[in-house]
């Protein structure tokens, strides 16, 4: 997270105690700090009051995560987001006055899950327990039809946000990738292709039904 979020041009400071971790990021992190972050002194000397955001990524020490994130929420921080490993932990956190809770082993394998067990589908999204945005390949029975063509709504209950197109680019190095374009706000006379990812928002019982056919 913190490579994409420098990539993308924000300011981050990564904080671990393992000096191997920060000489592995010093070169796609904004700034590396090898410190104790159970360290109430140390802590305090770091710039939080200029930080929008501060997350707490630590998964393999229950106790380090709880003792940095209340101190955290002692230094009032602006914005606090913490990781939980379990509900146990998550009751600890939301004991301590923390609303922002991330569970990224448990999104990824509800991610996971239905590229798994759903065709077509390229990656996802879970909104809540009952709605879901999904990116799927398009079917090939609706190759080279428009998007106005088929009855989304009607049919399936769903709702085509819009279209991501994969392309392949060659570097300055002469190497080819494929890259992602979103074509925005799509109009009825798209017409799908094979190369076109569908971005689809629904419920899940009729994303389920829709994704299990071919």
């Amino acid at each position: 997270m913190g490579e994409k979020l420098t990539a993308m041009g924000n300011e981050v400071i990564g904080v671990d105690n393992h000096q191997s971790k920060v000489e592995n990021l010093k070169e796609t992190l904004s700034h590396t700090i090898c410190m104790d972050a159970t360290d109430e002194f140390t802590m305090k000397g770091l710039p939080w009051k200029e930080t929008d955001i501060v997350i707490v990524a630590i998964g393999e020490d229950q106790g380090a995560n709880i003792m940095v994130t209340a101190m955290l929420k002692n230094l009032k921080v602006n914005r606090l987001i913490s990781r939980a490993i379990n509900p146990l932990h998550e009751k600890v956190l939301r004991a301590i006055g923390v609303d922002e809770i991330v569970h990224p082993e448990e999104e990824t394998a509800e991610r996971w899950s239905k590229k798994l067990c759903l065709s077509n589908v390229v990656d996802s999204f879970e909104l809540n327990e009952e709605y879901s945005l999904i990116e799927a390949k398009v079917p090939k029975k609706f190759i080279g039809k428009t998007v106005g063509s088929i009855q989304w709504r009607e049919t399936y209950n769903l709702q085509v946000v819009t279209l991501i197109k994969k392309k392949e680019v060659k570097s300055v190095l002469g190497k080819t990738r494929s890259v992602s374009e979103i074509q925005g706000v799509i109009s009825d006379d798209w017409k799908l292709e094979e190369n076109h990812i569908i971005v689809l928002y629904g419920n899940n019982e009729d994303l389920n039904a829709f994704l299990g056919k071919d």
